[in-house]
């Protein structure tokens, strides 16, 4: 069974297929593991807006349109401004971040990406780069909320759920 459409705006629609629009449905424990990532990331060690941040990185780099709408979002309910939603893309020579997020979303990045040839993702140097921003609960937060993200980037891009931004109004401040 699948949907035939995806809203895209205010009475817009277009063709779409969400291939599993609610996995919990099939696995109620789903909503336990969700619950429980939220509350490890939630120890507010790290800026909810920096997990955002990553979050969104996460989703551009896997071009999953679910996770940038979500976290767009989550972004727009904390009153980040269009100017830093949008360069989260081009983060590297944006002047809208701190280095603190520019740590984070360069660790995101080296999480998610491959490495070049015979080199590791993340390399000792960016971890100690990460590590002069965050204390050590704050980066076991990070790499758990790098960890949450890759579990619901395998639900985004298999499953393909419809877009949803009013998610942000039900989640977490």
């Amino acid at each position: 069974m699948t949907n035939a459409t995806a809203t895209t705006a205010p009475n817009t629609t277009i063709g779409s297929i969400s291939r599993m629009p609610n996995p919990a449905e099939f696995v109620p424990e789903l909503n336990d593991i969700s619950a429980a990532l939220f509350r490890a990331t939630g120890n507010h060690s790290v800026p909810r807006t920096t997990m955002n941040l990553v979050h969104l990185r996460a989703g551009q780099i896997v071009r999953n349109t679910y996770l940038t709408v979500l976290n767009t979002g989550f972004l727009r309910k904390a009153g980040e401004s269009e100017e830093r939603i949008t360069a989260v893309s081009s983060w590297q020579d944006a002047p809208y971040f701190t280095p603190a997020e520019r740590a984070a979303l360069a660790l995101v990045e080296a999480t998610l990406q491959p490495a070049p040839h015979g080199e590791e993702r993340v390399s000792d140097e960016l971890y100690a780069e990460v590590a002069e921003h965050y204390d050590q609960k704050a980066l076991a937060t990070l790499t758990i909320a790098i960890g949450q993200i890759n579990f619901f980037v395998a639900l985004a891009v298999i499953g393909k759920p419809q877009p949803v931004s009013s998610l942000a109004d039900e989640q977490w401040d």
